[in-house]
């Protein structure tokens, strides 16, 4: 028994020094997987540094095309609000009179600042309207002093009577029906709506989406038409259904009668 006991306490003594080589291994581990994670961290900070300068340069390039589509749209009625009546996201953004407004839309630009991370501004430019004085808003998204993110907005001047921001129950257009239920907040209390800055979806969908290339969202074909059309087609093709079979009918009859003349022909041989 005292054997016994002896070797119990020398493989405790064993177990217990296994215990403190794995667990020296696993720190030892650790700290060199830190070591090359920092590697790492610093590599990703160089690219982006990288992509950063790439991204500027190529900023650059962009502005005279930006500048030459902008002169092009103008020559289009309506480029603007359409565009944004076909876009899913921001469709389900707005109501009737929202888009009424929308077609005194002109000209819109992105700005994204020297130093992308910063932050950007969006313009939208005005024709004479019955809404307000405006003849620009502008909404702009950057970092403070302390890196966080914040936002700031042109005060929308309204004329008498027609400020959308404090009218409820605006009517969804026609594709924000498709979207949603819920009667929509007015498209322009977005400019009031400096809550949530760092995440501006909408000025992230027009920034993002949208300004890179906007004639895809002009072009797209009215869903509603689409569906019309496909109801059309289904109806032609039903009517035509009910002719074939009218006129099988019709053969039928015909093939009957003449079965009954010749077996009273017959009958008349005999």
């Amino acid at each position: 028994q005292q054997q016994e006991a002896a070797d119990c306490r020398r493989q405790r003594v064993c177990d217990q020094a296994l215990t403190e080589v794995e667990e020296k291994e696993q720190q030892e581990a650790i700290e060199h997987i830190d070591e090359v994670q920092n590697e790492i961290d610093r590599l990703n900070e160089q690219a982006s540094e990288e992509i950063l300068k790439v991204e500027q340069k190529y900023n650059k390039l962009r502005q005279p095309f930006f500048q030459k589509r902008s002169e092009l749209i103008a020559k289009i009625p309506n480029f603007w609000v359409t565009t944004f009546v076909n876009h899913p996201q921001v469709s389900a953004l707005l109501g009737e009179e929202d888009e009424e407004a929308l077609h005194y839309l002109s000209r819109v630009e992105v700005t994204e600042f020297e130093d992308i991370k910063s932050g950007y501004r969006i313009d939208f430019y005005f024709d004479e309207n019955p809404y307000f004085e405006n003849k620009a808003l502008s909404k702009e998204f950057n970092v403070n002093e302390s890196g966080d993110p914040v936002s700031k907005s042109t005060e929308i001047k309204w004329k008498a009577g027609k400020d959308l921001t404090k009218r409820t129950g605006q009517t969804p257009n026609k594709a924000g029906k498709k979207r949603q239920h819920e009667e929509p907040e007015s498209f322009f209390t977005w400019f009031t709506d400096h809550s949530d800055a760092g995440a501006d979806e909408l000025g992230e969908v027009i920034k993002d989406d949208i300004w890179p290339n906007p004639l895809q969202y002009y072009l797209v074909p009215d869903m509603e038409d689409e569906e019309g059309d496909g109801d059309d087609d289904d109806d032609e093709e039903e009517g035509l259904e009910d002719i074939d079979e009218g006129e099988e009918e019709e053969g039928e009859d015909e093939d009957e009668d003449g079965d009954g003349e010749d077996g009273e022909d017959d009958g008349e041989d005999d």
